[in-house]
């Protein structure tokens, strides 16, 4: 059985595609409605704010797969997790829930060929972390703010960009678009066609960050942090 969470902090689109992908591989899914921002501790977003998420989903499923009679509950973490910053892991650990891909030794790029050489339209599909991930530790996340990133990642998508973030800074929208995409923003008036769409969905200025894309960018305080406290001991 393949099951889907859908929240706030769920991109729009994203299920179509999952219910598309499991009839494709002949998958019984199950669509289940979390509700992790109703979770104060959750939505004060602090750096664990992940451990809040999983702990509400690996719960529900794990109810689930009791009642289904299903033996093990499995999730997609990859080896490439076990280098950044993901709470939500210590909630699997917690609760026995299996990561084979982890347990199999494959990273995102080996994912990725293996994915294409047996056929799934997903094989190239760019990463998507939920919408909270969009903003800096301690902004708290409501769901207006959860659906002005959507709005906003949805316009840029539009213009055919599709590795980017729009990270949420209250009035200030801060755009990351990869490297090689990046010339692409100054062209047929796309700049400013972002510019107009981000202040009807409210941000008052736009932002391009110059070192384009990068994976958990909103980590890179955090894990600085920890470094320098690493190298200060004795």
């Amino acid at each position: 059985m393949l099951a889907t969470a859908i929240s706030e902090s769920y991109a729009e689109g994203e299920l179509d595609e999952a219910r598309r992908l499991a009839e494709r591989i002949g998958l019984r899914h199950l669509v289940i409605e979390t509700r992790e921002l109703d979770n104060p501790a959750y939505a004060a977003n602090p750096p664990n704010r992940c451990f809040f998420c999983k702990e509400e989903l690996f719960a529900r499923l794990g109810s689930i797969a009791a009642s289904e009679g299903l033996r093990h509950l499995v999730y997609g973490a990859t080896v490439d997790d076990l280098g950044d910053h993901r709470p939500g892991m210590l909630s699997a650990r917690q609760r026995g829930v299996k990561a084979p891909l982890i347990d199999a030794g494959l990273g995102k790029a080996e994912i990725r060929e293996l994915s294409r050489a047996v056929g799934l339209p997903t094989w190239d599909k760019p990463a998507m972390a939920c919408l909270s991930s969009r903003f800096p530790y301690g902004t708290t996340i409501t769901a207006e703010k959860l659906r002005q990133v959507d709005r906003a990642e949805a316009f840029v998508r539009s213009l055919g960009f599709r590795i980017f973030r729009v990270r949420h800074h209250g009035d200030l929208a801060r755009l990351e678009v990869a490297r090689a995409e990046m010339a692409h923003l100054w062209e047929e008036g796309r700049a400013e066609a972002i510019a107009a769409r981000f202040a009807e969905i409210g941000f008052v200025h736009v932002a391009v960050d110059l070192r384009g894309y990068r994976s958990g960018s909103l980590n890179e305080a955090l894990l600085s942090l920890r470094a320098k406290k690493a190298e200060a001991k004795p």
